[in-house]
């Protein structure tokens, strides 16, 4: 499930990217400056990955553990190039992309020593 609801607030993001791209910061000095649209379109590619292998992982398929751990990864990467624009947003999406990549991890390991 926090797979889908990292997803949803991706293609928010991401949304708002495409049609208001006023609405965030621009950094005049960052390495990873791209024109705003970009990163829209970036975060909603990124979401609708996420949204779908969430599913994935709730259906118990046998790529959806390993899926959602690529896509979780490369979603807080994105998120972290992104902090200079809209950094609240970002670290708070960070921090879920931790809690899954945690949570997937954790999948079958044996809670006894």
């Amino acid at each position: 499930m926090p797979l889908i609801i990292s997803g949803v607030l991706s293609i928010l993001q991401g949304i708002t990217g495409i049609a208001r791209d006023r609405l965030y910061g621009v950094p005049r000095q960052y390495e990873y400056r791209f024109d705003l649209t970009t990163w829209g379109w970036i975060h909603l590619i990124v979401g609708v990955a996420l949204v779908i292998v969430g599913f994935g992982v709730l259906r118990t398929l046998s790529w959806g553990r390993s899926a959602g751990m690529t896509i979780a990864a490369i979603s807080l990467v994105t998120q972290f190039m992104f902090i200079p624009y809209y950094p609240l947003w970002s670290i708070s999406i960070m921090t879920l992309d931790l809690v899954i990549l945690w949570g997937l991890a954790r999948i079958g390991v044996s809670q006894n020593p």
